[in-house]
């Protein structure tokens, strides 16, 4: 027989040492895959492709638990201070600062989520309900994008008789076998959804699961609107209009008037886009040319968006604004 060749050798002696080292190993451990956590980003600019739309989940049902008060979460305006905030929810400042580790009350920033602490003897005072509203969740479409994250699109619908706001929904994703492998949560593009109107949100899944069956989406939060403040709603579209461009690029222009008894400042736009299907395939945050509006005035408007998912058949814009006086 021919004898091996060196560099035969040297490609076997590696098998033959790894084929002893797994002989005198157990069994292999395989670390479990982590549940994905849905990372809240800004409204989508990017022009991904869509994806399928799983199924609604509809779990077994269980126990009723006891119910534990949902906490009220504010979100701080244009104008607010602590004193403010505490009289509008029968609380005390220094329970606010607490609750909220604020130590200097000066340096409150827009946008800014605080969390209304509830104080004992205080369960007989009228409190917003810190249960969600009965609002409706509708056209919610998902569409995967380019780099492997997921988009959850849809919009909440006000049919609570009242205006609302603080709206957070929760939506988690499940494999076929009903376990839950992803789930997160956002507030609506606007804080405040007038009585009949609607909101839409966005939530990114920036690590969603490799395949899942059902969704749900639900109400985390959502109260009546207890004190309007500053904000303004007297703003009406006109003449908007959508035309397709390049690329599943979608452009909206119109205008915006103020029509109210009052002067508006940083006024703020939303578009949302809609499919064929009715569901929401894009949306988009904008202004007005001139953000500042006397009584009467109007001003134009452009704002572009990309659809996440198929063509763009139909949209609406939304405008609010802060009340000058």
């Amino acid at each position: 027989m021919r004898p091996f060749s060196r560099l035969t050798e040297f490609a076997i002696l590696p098998i033959v040492v790894a084929s002893l080292l797994l002989s005198g190993c157990g069994r292999l451990i395989t670390q479990p895959t982590p549940t994905a956590v849905a990372n809240v980003q800004e409204t989508p600019t990017v022009t991904p492709y869509a994806t399928w739309t799983p199924s609604l989940w509809t779990p077994a049902p269980t126990a009723t638990p006891t119910p534990t008060p949902t906490p009220i979460i504010y979100v701080v305006q244009a104008g607010d201070n602590l004193l403010g905030i505490a009289r509008q929810y029968g609380v005390t400042v220094e329970a606010l600062q607490e609750a909220n580790a604020i130590t200097d009350p000066r340096l409150l920033q827009i946008g800014q989520e605080l969390v209304i602490p509830r104080e004992e003897g205080l369960a007989n005072q009228p409190t917003p309900t810190p249960t969600p509203l009965p609002f409706q969740i509708a056209n919610v479409g998902f569409y995967e994008t380019p780099v492997g994250s997921l988009w959850c699109l849809g919009e909440v619908i006000n049919n609570t008789g009242a205006g609302i706001e603080q709206v957070q929904v929760a939506v988690s994703l499940y494999n076929a076998e009903g376990e839950m492998v992803a789930t997160g949560s956002t507030f609506t593009e606007f804080d405040i959804i007038p009585n009949e109107g609607k909101m839409p949100f966005a939530l990114l899944f920036t690590e969603p699961p490799p395949d899942f069956s059902y969704h749900q989406v639900v109400a985390l939060s959502g109260v009546t609107v207890a004190h309007w403040g500053h904000n303004y709603l007297d703003l009406t579209i006109e003449s908007d209009r959508g035309e397709a461009g390049s690329e599943r690029v979608y452009v909206v222009t119109g205008r915006v008037r103020n029509t109210g008894q009052y002067d508006a400042e940083q006024v703020r736009l939303v578009v949302t886009a809609y499919d064929a299907e009715g569901l929401v395939v894009g949306v988009r945050r904008g202004s007005p040319e001139t953000p500042t509006l006397r009584v009467g005035e109007s001003s134009p408007f452009r704002v572009s968006l990309s659809s996440l998912g198929g063509q763009v058949v139909t949209h609406t814009v939304q405008a609010q604004g802060r009340r000058v006086e």
